[in-house]
């Protein structure tokens, strides 16, 4: 998963690992330690049974910073998170900021599906609205590519007028 990431969105480093985000309740089970880690702060080691099974988020050291999720502080992630496991068996899932290398971070609607478009992301979620690339996308992809291009030299254009 980290070098599918890495390849279609991101482009950054393959050694880097992605950061994991994790049920509160079943943190202890993947990573060794009991500390809540609810702000990415605490880098944990990950227990050896699990470092085959989730190996897109395990630093070379065997560590992990980790994110853990409750109920009551993110409802919606804690239920995708409980519905994953459900699935899989796998209470984690991968953590990581929303935007390509050297770019600033996706802060707006309208950033995401211009992200989602011009990059190998399959799906996006805007809300409560779950978006998917079809067949279209081979012939709309390149068109925002070039709005995009051209948007950009428009506005830096304007800054130094």
């Amino acid at each position: 998963m980290k070098d599918i990431l890495n390849s279609r969105v991101k482009h950054r480093q393959p050694f880097r690992p992605f950061a994991p985000i994790v049920l509160y309740e079943r943190a202890k089970d993947v990573f060794e330690g009991e500390e809540d880690s609810p702000f990415m702060l605490i880098a944990k080691n990950v227990r050896p049974e699990w470092r085959d099974r989730i190996p897109a988020i395990v630093h070379v050291d065997g560590t992990a910073r980790v994110q853990t999720v409750r109920a009551e502080t993110n409802p919606m992630l804690y239920r995708l998170l409980k519905e994953f496991d459900a699935l899989t068996g796998v209470p984690v899932l991968i953590n990581t900021s929303f935007n390509v290398k050297g770019e600033p971070i996706i802060e707006t609607p309208r950033d995401a599906v211009i992200c989602f478009l011009t990059t190998g992301i399959d799906h996006l979620v805007l809300h409560d609205t779950l978006v998917s690339k079809n067949a279209m996308h081979a012939i709309v992809g390149p068109l925002v590519n070039t709005y995009t291009d051209v948007a950009t030299m428009v506005v830096s254009n304007m800054k130094t007028a």
